[in-house]
């Protein structure tokens, strides 16, 4: 008899959980969840990384899988315009922060019912709303705070016995007394790489940073003293002999940096991994940027955001995995991840997890650089094929031509035209650029 009963237990509460899936919903009016698969576009990051990101939001949202695909830097912005503007593209997809000319008309604005523009600005950095938002539209969600800070050799630094300067000032001293020649004046360990176009990793960035800590320098209207000013300064590393500390000839800055040959370099977050990896002996730190005397605190952001395609059919369930790609769980969880397989995590990308990197020494000066941060259209590594390659070009020739022996303000001056032609080209469909002499 006490099998009898056990059976037809079991039988009526299988019953009741096929009458609750199926019949209930039949009867009600309800509805299953909608199935949905996403696909979601990124850079750098293996998918082994990302998988756990992956299941976790599976967890809570069981109806919805998303599917990572790593691309190649290669090409992509184009090859990701072509797709979307096809219909063949993600769902989702890593963009730049300086990519919105392009961007915006095959990116979905991000509805307010998701996140406001109020919750956006006090959620994220202040270079996340400058580059990201437009006519109070939102079309991506920061992945991180990154951007210029000072990379220093600490047994070069304490050759010398020199901290990681904070001023220009003590900058170019510190970095003269660490450049070493060899007796035919060959620069065997330089303190700054600095000064050209060519090998020096980021140099766009860091004169777009020159510019933006120059009271009444502006990268867009270059030609007058006070820019003419800032490409004397950046130069003179190579072309004064009371101030040079590097040379056309020298291997790539980063190459420098990696093989202890160089004290100061400027880069991203993202390269700490990279020089780790290249030289697991190296003594590194990272500082925040230096500064003009009496200037804010100013460096240059550089950073990837996630938006979705205004193509998706699935544009809602879309918007909420980027969101939770954001959140504080996930961006933890990322970190995490990125620790285990032998690297760093990222600059987190929300104000309210600041202090979460405070005694970090890698990551922590992006982090406090983070309200400071300023953006324009001069990032050197993202192979747009756009208006960021474009203006860098131009730049590159003013560079070129001091270095040539030019007046500084005429080599800007030579370019101005141009320059206006080309942010004329990409903002004359009602995209706000960028004000690239505005401090935040």
């Amino acid at each position: 008899m006490g099998k009898i009963v056990a059976i037809v237990i079991i039988v009526a509460v299988a019953l009741g959980v096929v009458f609750w899936k199926f019949g209930w919903p039949y009867l009600t009016g309800a509805s299953q969840p909608k199935e949905v698969t996403l696909t979601y576009w990124g850079l750098y990051d293996d998918e082994a990384i990302v998988k756990p990101l992956l299941d976790d939001y599976h967890l809570s949202h069981p109806n919805v899988r998303v599917n990572y695909v790593k691309q190649s830097l290669t090409n992509y912005r184009s090859r990701l315009q072509t797709q979307l503007q096809a219909g063949t593209g993600p769902d989702l997809f890593w963009t730049n922060n300086a990519w919105l000319p392009m961007m915006i008309y095959d990116s979905a604005p991000l509805p307010s019912s998701v996140m406001s523009l109020g919750d956006f600005s006090k959620t994220f950095y202040p270079a996340a709303k400058a580059s990201l938002t437009n006519q109070n539209q939102i079309y991506g969600l920061p992945l991180e705070i990154d951007g210029l800070a000072l990379y220093y050799n600490e047994d070069l630094l304490k050759g010398v016995n020199v901290s990681p300067p904070t001023s220009w000032t003590d900058f170019v001293n510190d970095a003269k007394k660490m450049t070493v020649p060899d007796q035919y004046g060959q620069i065997q360990t330089s303190g700054a790489a600095m000064g050209t176009a060519t090998n020096v990793a980021h140099w766009s960035e860091i004169v777009a940073m020159l510019f933006m800590q120059q009271p009444s320098a502006d990268l867009s209207k270059p030609d007058n003293s006070y820019g003419g000013d800032v490409l004397r300064f950046y130069t003179n590393f190579v072309t004064n002999p009371q101030d040079k500390t590097w040379d056309v000839t020298l291997p790539s800055s980063l190459q420098m940096f990696e093989q202890g040959r160089l004290a100061f370099y400027f880069g991203t977050a993202r390269e700490a991994t990279m020089i780790k990896q290249a030289n697991p002996n190296l003594h590194f730190k990272v500082a925040t940027v230096p500064v003009l005397p009496q200037s804010k605190q100013v460096s240059y952001a550089d950073f990837w955001a996630v938006a979705v395609s205004n193509r998706s059919a699935n544009q809602a369930a879309a918007w909420d995995f980027a969101n939770y790609l954001t959140s504080p769980r996930a961006q933890q969880l990322l970190a995490q991840e990125k620790t285990q397989a032998g690297g760093f995590g990222q600059p987190y990308p929300r104000v309210d997890m600041a202090g979460l990197l405070a005694s970090d020494p890698f990551l922590n000066p992006f982090v406090v650089q983070g309200p400071n941060y300023q953006s324009w259209y001069l990032n050197s590594d993202t192979q747009d094929a756009a208006i960021n390659d474009e203006i860098v070009a131009l730049y590159a020739k003013a560079v070129q031509s001091v270095l040539g022996g030019g007046n500084p303000q005429d080599s800007l001056h030579n370019i101005s035209g141009d320059l206006t032609k080309t942010i004329d080209k990409y903002f004359h469909l009602g995209v706000t650029p960028v004000e690239s002499n505005t401090i935040f």
